[in-house]
């Protein structure tokens, strides 16, 4: 039964306000999370390849027979894996909606990336926030802290990397554009608080790597980059960091 709508990234809010309007009792499936102790790699990517965008790709394939239609993020917004992964996804059947999110004045306040909530909590409330109403979102009003260290990236794939970080760690990167309802502001994106000690992630193979670790040597930062999860010299080399900076 077909029951699911797709997505990755951040769609463009119009967008998302018009699907719900068409299927509103279908259920949101973000295709970008790891499920992959059950489902099966397709093997149509090469193995050397972004995660995310191969869990995309797995997911969509695996949840086929349920699936409504796919909206795919492919500007500036996301990236062109995105993009090609959309292309793939059409030629293999799936009803794909591709959305443009490249404004620069849709723009929310920041709170959850400068609140005192556990790293995980923030990145994973600033996803989920993605698909939830205005009114759900104002509603949300966490404590505000002074920032001790800086997180910048997208969320990870391994998300268990985040709970190695204290409460008062700042949200930068591509995670706090998204926040602020402008997923493709590269000003923002770049910007980080140059005072406070940064470890800069990108997924391994992706372009975004090129950002991560031109500001992690700016900044004095800490770059990472993590294929699929991470090895205990990664957790080891943040955890130095955090207790050194």
């Amino acid at each position: 039964m077909k029951d699911k709508i797709g997505f990755w990234g951040y769609p463009h809010p119009e967008v998302i306000k018009k699907i719900k309007k068409q299927y509103p009792n279908a259920q949101w499936f973000d295709l970008d999370f790891d499920f992959s102790s059950y489902v099966p790699d397709s093997n149509i990517l090469p193995e050397s390849y972004c995660k995310i965008i191969k869990q995309i790709i797995n997911n969509s394939i695996y949840y086929k027979d349920e699936i409504i239609k796919i909206i795919a993020p492919i500007g500036k917004d996301k990236c062109d894996s995105g993009w090609f992964a959309s292309q793939l996804l059409k030629d293999l059947g799936f009803d794909v909606e591709e959305t443009k999110f490249e404004t620069f004045e849709y723009r929310k306040p920041i709170k959850i990336s400068t609140s005192n909530m556990p790293l995980y909590d923030k990145i994973t409330t600033i996803t989920a926030n993605i698909i939830k109403s205005e009114k759900e979102i104002s509603d949300q009003n966490p404590t505000q802290c002074e920032a001790k260290f800086g997180f910048w990236g997208v969320p990870p794939n391994d998300l268990s990397v985040l709970k190695l970080f204290p409460n008062e760690t700042h949200v930068y990167g591509w995670t706090r554009c998204v926040e602020a309802c402008v997923p493709a502001d590269i000003d923002l994106e770049m910007y980080v608080n140059p005072d406070v000690p940064t470890v800069f992630y990108a997924q391994a193979f992706c372009a975004k790597s090129q950002l991560a670790k031109y500001l992690a040597n700016k900044y004095n930062g800490l770059y990472i980059d993590i294929d699929d999860y991470a090895t205990n010299s990664i957790k080891a080399k943040i955890e130095a960091f955090l207790r050194l900076s």
